[in-house]
């Protein structure tokens, strides 16, 4: 199919991007390390929270999609549920970023962490269903894909930047600053981006609203075999990336004995990222979308356990992995959330109605359990090995492997098993162009 979309409007859609990547990482990453070694609140207290937080984010996910696929305005049915997210988002933002580190309490980490969550549900469940409904093209979807990955991948790659050169340049660093760095990243480009998208791309209006009852609607769903093996491999995938993620800074504070460090290997890590997805564009043009993304997923299974033996100052060593990572990672940006366009096609054939919001928040849920389940195992773990994250403690080397074999090793384990989930994929290109002259054909 001839290419429709102008690189215009993949430029204004792909920014709403930008905040969603760049809110990923510290998340994941600096926050529960600023909580727990800055602040003082507990390992478990902080694990738990995060996830009961997520455990409610992911309850909101079928009902925000459910209610994004029956909203039915002039405007769309899209854009106004990202624009009520930004308010939201921005105080929540606010609150987690620049506590006041005298009182605030887990109590309102809680509370706060579970408002932001609502807010991004708000925000990606229906701006991600919007991508879906984009273009019907296989390979137009993976570079609507990779537009909207490359600009958040940009914006992250820029957001890391600034800590890293305030770092070299002035001194000026650690996980309170440049938490705080990143927070005014986010809190100028939630309205900023959100705001160019909405106003400068326009939606599908000749959509069938869904009419299907909530329940019987993910029965249907469930009957997607593609579907389910892609939602399985994706929460493989997202539990190794999770655990590995929430360890990430107690991994270069303990073992690589470096405060500051996590920053500028964080960016070389997302400066790859950034320039591989091109690459993996064209591969991913020349073979079947789930092999590019099996081959990405190799070089983790391969790296990961050479952490095991690094220690202090190894950051040179640090830097090689996560570039090589950084190669491979661009992959999981780009096809499974091409590839779940594809499945979405395949439920239309048994629908017959425009679903796309309801499976991205089914996909979100799941994922969401996994990104809740990954830190909180990991952070008990942490706290089961008696590993003391005090800045300045000294850790003995039982406790120390507790922490390597949690970051290294787990990740390899969950990319093993996604690789496994996701081989013999069956929704193929010549598949994907069966159920589209099936589509064209119900709705001639």
């Amino acid at each position: 199919m001839t290419k429709n979309i102008s690189n215009k409007k993949l430029f204004f859609y792909g920014l709403s991007e930008m905040p969603i990547s760049i809110a990923s990482l510290p998340l994941l990453t600096y926050l529960p390390s600023y909580y727990g070694q800055d602040i003082g609140i507990s390992l478990s207290a902080i694990g738990t929270i995060w996830l009961f937080t997520r455990i409610f984010d992911a309850i909101t996910d079928p009902l925000i999609g459910y209610w994004s696929d029956k909203t039915n305005t002039r405007w769309g049915r899209r854009r106004i549920w990202m624009i009520a997210s930004m308010p939201i988002l921005v105080i929540s933002v606010y609150n987690l970023f620049f506590p006041n580190e005298e009182t605030v309490t887990a109590t309102d980490l809680f509370i706060w962490l579970a408002l932001f969550w609502l807010g991004w549900t708000m925000l990606l469940i229906p701006y991600y269903a919007w991508g879906a409904e984009l273009s019907p093209d296989y390979h137009e979807r993976s570079t609507i894909t990779a537009w909207r990955s490359w600009l958040g991948m940009f914006g992250n790659v820029v957001s890391k930047s600034v800590p890293t050169l305030a770092l070299f340049f002035f001194a000026y660093g650690g996980t309170r600053e440049v938490t705080q760095m990143i927070g005014v990243f986010m809190l100028i480009l939630i309205p900023l981006t959100i705001l160019l998208t909405t106003t400068n791309v326009s939606e599908k209006m000749d959509y069938k609203p869904t009419y299907i009852p909530i329940l019987k609607g993910i029965k249907v769903m469930w009957a997607n075999l593609p579907f389910r093996r892609l939602i399985l491999a994706f929460f493989l995938y997202s539990i190794a990336t999770a655990i590995s993620g929430s360890t990430f800074i107690f991994f270069i504070r303990g073992v690589l004995a470096d405060e500051k460090a996590g920053i500028a290997l964080l960016l070389s890590y997302y400066f790859v990222n950034m320039c591989a997805i091109p690459v993996w564009v064209w591969i991913g043009k020349r073979i079947e979308k789930h092999t590019a993304w099996i081959f990405g997923m190799l070089t983790y299974a391969i790296v990961n356990p050479f952490y095991l033996l690094l220690g202090p100052g190894d950051l040179y060593w640090m830097t090689l992995g996560l570039m090589i990572t950084g190669f491979g990672g661009a992959t999981s940006y780009i096809f499974p959330n091409s590839m779940k366009a594809d499945v979405i096609d395949l439920d239309k054939t048994s629908s017959g109605e425009d679903r796309a919001a309801i499976y991205f928040a089914v996909w979100s849920f799941i994922i969401k359990i996994a990104y809740s389940f990954g830190p909180w195992f990991a952070l008990m773990l942490l706290a089961y090995s008696s590993f003391d994250p005090t800045p300045g403690a000294t850790n003995s080397e039982s406790q120390l492997f507790g922490l390597r074999f949690i970051f290294s090793l787990s990740t390899t384990i969950f990319m093993g098993a996604t690789i496994l989930t996701i081989y013999n994929y069956p929704l193929t290109k010549a598949k994907h162009e069966e159920i589209r002259e099936e589509l064209e054909a119900l709705n001639n």
